[in-house]
């Protein structure tokens, strides 16, 4: 006949338990709150115009942008003016992309002063500026 032995699963069941019984670590500046720094950049959606390729069929041109805004009262106004920035980015990329040679590469320096005039238009004052992440043409 088998007997009970209790004593593997008390021991189990300390061992288990220990890491709940053992002090937290302490670390150094723990109770101190971080101030964390404003937001100065926020990025927008990928904007899509359609262009001429070489051969004559029609490409699609993707830029990816994004606005650095270093006054926090202008953030917020940015951000509230997402949908108008959008719109606006891709007014001037669908003019550009229409006048835009077949096969010729975009002027991306022309498509950034273009893309600032705009985002300084909608925000209503200067401040912004307009990053360029990547341009494709497929």
């Amino acid at each position: 006949m088998r007997r009970f032995r209790p004593l593997p699963l008390v021991l189990a069941a300390a061992l288990a338990g220990a890491p709940l019984l053992a002090p937290a670590p302490a670390f150094a500046g723990h109770g101190e709150e971080k101030k964390e720094a404003p937001k100065t950049y926020f990025a927008l959606a990928p904007i899509n115009a359609v262009v001429m390729r070489r051969d004559g069929r029609r490409g699609v041109m993707t830029l990816e942008t994004g606005l650095e805004v270093k006054d926090p009262e202008l953030m917020k106004r940015a951000e509230a003016s997402t949908p108008r920035l959008r719109a606006a980015f891709a007014q001037v990329l669908m003019i550009y992309a229409a006048g835009l040679r077949g096969g010729a590469a975009p002027d991306m320096d022309y498509i950034g002063r273009e893309l600032q005039k705009a985002a300084d238009q909608v925000i209503g004052k200067p401040g912004s500026k307009v990053l360029l992440g990547s341009a494709l043409i497929s």
